[in-house]
């Protein structure tokens, strides 16, 4: 067990006062009241939906060694020292990163941020650098791993706690790099505060979660402030095709650099053939075949590309490794039909410019006069202002589009399914289906597939479940193509 005394993980946290004895041990550390022990440390945060200073009189009769809070409770005990902070939630981050010996400072740490593109990335620099013989960590959205064990994620970016002691138990592996998805809600909460990065990388920004940012501008604050943050002997790579870039890193002190398709950058690419099964790119003057396709991946791999060679690799090793590896799960994942000579696109995309950038990749991959079936449907809970806009691409970029139930959490199906309608040109109402079952919309697509056409299924990707009223059901659109195609 990991113990560490209370004056040394304050360290540089915002301490504003002290009551009580500052020498303590501290065996644990947890802002969630339900794990409050003996010896441990409280840090109060003012969440979302609770606020961590409502338990502090629970995890006093817990026997806790210390509270971290931004308000001193009225009554104190002797028992417990109460340190005020002027911000718990950059406190926990950096008394996280304290308590675990500052792990991220111990290896090579590369965030990724941006609205799409972040999990395909992250993969890609995992396995680059596996192939190159490195012990390696990353935290994603599909899962975490430490070289090849994999844990579960259930969170696009996990909380300090858990990122640090993720990140502790990667330097104990032996990893010299871990690569993490950094996303915006992460940043806004502070829980990657106290991290050190080498380098930080922008793909874009385009339009989501204003559930919870409320604005764009917003939105862009968020993710800007991950490169407000770094410090001058990091990196800043971001990509000057997104109009946004320079916004993201007009403050920062980090060293930046740029990558891009259009724009004279530090680091250039162009995509010379596209295919379905791969694509043909120059990278920095160099032929590359790549088994990915679409231009939205040609920006993945030269964010990846350029974020090897700030690291200190040469452009032939990164490259060489690079033609070997296939894009994330659930990431233009195709599913074939020898039969019918049909075939299947899997795709998380569940934001306007993700569907968009999918469904344009197909269409300029069409060869023949094949038809493109779309699936696709919005999550519940979440940004209602993005369900009509991507109603609108999917009809007017698809031969027929089936509208259906994503994760629908605790919205009723059918009520997003209207608000999806809302976006659907009335000229596009008569290739339009509404069938709120998944499963049947799955089917439905594949039994009006024919020889040579394409179904996209659309929002879900590497999801393993469907998200009904707080329960998640197994469900997996890969694995249901899969078994529909082999009836064929």
């Amino acid at each position: 067990m990991m113990k560490k005394n209370l004056q040394d993980i304050l360290y540089k946290s915002g301490l504003l006062k002290v009551v009580g004895e500052i020498d303590r041990e501290i065996s644990f550390v947890t802002m969630d009241s339900r794990q409050a022990k003996e010896g441990s440390l409280f840090v109060a945060v003012k969440g979302t939906r609770v606020d961590g200073h409502d338990f502090i009189s629970k995890v006093i009769e817990a026997n806790v060694a210390a509270v971290i809070c931004e308000v001193l409770p009225q009554n104190t005990t002797a028992e417990v020292t109460y340190v005020q902070v002027k911000d718990s939630s950059v406190a926990l981050g950096i008394i996280a990163s304290n308590f675990y010996d500052k792990p991220s400072g111990k290896l090579n740490l590369i965030g990724v941020t941006g609205t799409n593109g972040k999990t395909t990335t992250v993969s890609l620099l995992f396995r680059l650098f596996m192939s190159l013989g490195f012990k390696v960590g990353m935290l994603s959205t599909i899962e975490n791993r430490i070289n090849n064990e994999v844990m579960p994620s259930t969170h696009t970016t996990p909380d300090p706690i858990s990122l640090n002691s993720l990140i502790h138990d990667m330097v104990e592996a032996g990893c010299e790099y871990a690569f993490m998805e950094v996303s915006s809600h992460a940043i806004h909460q502070n829980r990657i505060a106290g991290l050190e990065f080498k380098v930080a990388v922008f793909s874009n920004i385009t339009h989501d979660h204003l559930d919870y940012h409320k604005t764009f501008k917003e939105y862009i604050t968020a993710k800007k402030k991950f490169f407000d943050d770094l410090e001058s002997n990091a990196y800043a790579l971001v990509n000057l095709d997104d109009k946004n870039a320079g916004i993201m890193i007009q403050n920062t002190v980090a060293r930046t650099r740029t990558y891009a398709l259009k724009s004279m950058a530090d680091f250039k690419a162009k995509v010379i053939e596209n295919h379905f099964d791969g694509m043909l790119m120059d990278v920095d003057g160099i032929q590359f075949y790549s088994l990915l396709s679409g231009d939205f991946n040609a920006y993945n791999i030269l964010a990846v590309y350029s974020t090897a060679k700030l690291l200190g690799f040469s452009a032939t090793e990164i490259l060489e490794k690079l033609s070997s590896l296939s894009g994330a799960e659930g990431r233009f994942q195709i599913i074939r039909s020898e039969k019918k000579k049909a075939f299947a696109v899997v795709d998380y995309a569940h934001t306007p410019d993700a569907l968009l950038n999918v469904l344009k990749t197909i269409n300029g991959l069409r060869t023949r006069n094949e038809k493109l079936i779309c699936v696709v449907g919005a999550g519940g809970d979440r940004d209602k202002s993005k369900r009509p806009e991507m109603a609108e691409i999917a009809s007017r970029l698809s031969d027929m589009l089936i509208l259906t139930s994503d994760n629908p959490r605790t919205e009723d199906p059918e009520e997003i399914l209207k608000d999806m309608m809302m976006g659907v040109d009335p000229a596009k109402k008569s290739k339009t289906l509404v069938i709120s079952n998944r499963m049947e919309a799955i089917k439905t697509a594949r039994n009006f597939a024919q020889l040579g056409d394409i179904v996209l299924v659309a929002g879900k990707g590497h999801e393993k479940y469907q998200e009904i009223n707080g329960v998640k059901h197994p469900f997996d659109d890969k694995k249901i193509l899969e078994e529909l195609f082999e009836l064929d």
